[in-house]
């Protein structure tokens, strides 16, 4: 664990490949699998894959929502921190954190009645960070985002 970036138990994230360049995040050690928040979500085909297509506000006052479009990773049942049980969509997408950016498995929930729009889990954590609770946003955002881009086609 010596070896591990000590980072508090909330810092600012960049999702580039869905045009975020700021968001604020929760790291959950508790959580194994990471949420980012969307206020809509659909399926569709496109070249004989599933597709979603998805809006969200990045700020809480954001007046226009941000859309983007993702190739669906898979669909997994997810136990919240109140036991119950959903069905998901996953998406794979690259995150920036603290100077180092690296892909993640992140599924797209409603978390309106959460304060952070993402939830990092210690799937994304694992290997990389190490979250110390008394501390919080100890790295300064990067900015290098696209702000208009809202395909996601990556596998």
């Amino acid at each position: 664990m010596a070896d591990l970036m000590m980072l508090g138990w909330r810092e600012r994230v960049e999702l580039p490949q869905l045009g975020i360049a700021m968001l604020k995040a929760k790291l959950d050690t508790g959580a194994r699998t990471s949420s980012l928040h969307v206020d809509s979500l659909e399926s569709f085909q496109r070249d004989a894959a599933t597709w979603l297509r998805f809006t969200l506000h990045v700020r809480r006052r954001q007046s226009t929502p941000l859309c983007c479009e993702a190739l669906a990773r898979d669909r997994r049942v997810v136990i919240d921190t109140g036991g119950r049980r959903t069905e998901r969509w996953f998406i794979r997408t690259e995150v920036r954190l603290a100077g180092q950016c690296f892909d993640i498995d992140v599924n797209l929930t409603d978390r309106r009645h959460m304060l952070f729009p993402l939830l990092l889990g210690r799937s994304a954590l694992l290997g990389r960070f190490a979250v110390d609770p008394a501390t919080s946003y100890t790295r300064p955002p990067s900015s290098t985002a696209t702000p208009h881009l809202i395909s996601l086609d990556s596998v």
